[in-house]
């Protein structure tokens, strides 16, 4: 797959899946730096975000604070090292810098604070307030009249916080088309599945309902995330989109996929090799 002109400091002529991979093996070597960690999560994530960094974002690596840039949100901070893996994948990060994954003063706390990383926009964790801050977000943007676009990556249960359909009505009532929330829909949280938490509603349609443009895809398909991504970048509608992603937790490392707890997924010391051997076999060409 062809990935979009390159943003400076990028890797030129590589394809998305291979950025895909790479963010995997990145999170996987972070993981086993401390032996822990949302791998579950990075793994499930990657497509999406190789998409969102090498295809989607207007960004410069080399200028993190670029003023024009589209913004990247990451309400799920727990997610954060599947970002510091885009974010090395994309040469904002240097990737040495990824044996001190978690430790005292390293850059990449095993939850993403803003004030630690660069390329890191929000600090995430409190799970429900990251739409709302990229709504302030988009509209300071909008006072600006700056073109660019703002993204939020959120999880399936931040849909069952109330605070999310706050921002999500103020969206719509500021008509903020420069908004894109991307809900990683992988039916999984620390007590259970997303979908045995709370009445299941069709999540598309709900959000419609609202006033969003509303999109559900395959977010382990890449062309079918990229397709998604264009569509809602360039919508006719004068309001906010978001796109649903299905993804599976632990894609690619079949054996971690097989698990029954994959929310923080436990991986034992001889496990991180056969892992990240495992990876090495479906790396793409």
């Amino acid at each position: 797959m062809a990935t979009s002109p390159q943003q400076a400091g990028a890797i030129p002529n590589m394809s998305l899946e291979l950025r895909a991979w790479n963010i995997r093996r990145k999170a996987l070597r972070m993981g086993e730096v401390q032996g822990q960690g949302y791998i579950g999560q990075a793994l499930g994530i990657a497509d999406v975000l190789a998409a969102s960094y090498f295809h989607a974002l207007n960004h410069r690596p080399d200028d993190p604070e670029w003023e024009d840039r589209d913004r990247f949100c990451l309400s799920i901070g727990h997610y954060a090292i599947a970002l510091y893996a885009v974010l090395m994948e994309a040469g904002i990060l240097p990737e040495e810098e990824l044996e001190t994954y978690g430790m005292d003063d390293s850059r990449m706390p095993m939850s993403g604070m803003a004030s630690y990383t660069p390329g890191m926009e929000i600090t995430g964790g409190s799970l429900g307030h990251g739409l709302g801050i990229a709504v302030g977000m988009a509209m300071g943007l909008k006072r600006k009249q700056s073109d660019a676009f703002v993204y939020n990556l959120m999880s399936d249960g931040e849909c069952g916080e109330g605070s999310t359909w706050e921002a999500a009505a103020s969206a719509v009532q500021w008509k903020l088309d420069n908004l894109i929330c991307l809900v990683d829909f992988n039916d999984q949280q620390a007590d259970g599945k997303t979908t045995a938490a709370l009445a299941r509603v069709p999540e598309e349609g709900k959000w419609a309902a609202f006033g969003w443009h509303a999109q559900r895809v395959d977010g382990n398909d890449l062309e079918a995330v990229v397709a998604a991504l264009d569509t809602a970048r360039n919508a006719d509608h004068e309001g906010p989109r978001v796109i649903i992603f299905d993804t599976t937790m632990c894609k690619g490392v079949d054996f971690l996929e097989d698990r029954e707890i994959t929310h923080f997924v436990r991986v034992e010391p001889d496990e991180w090799q056969k892992a990240l051997d495992v990876l090495e076999e479906g790396k793409p060409q």
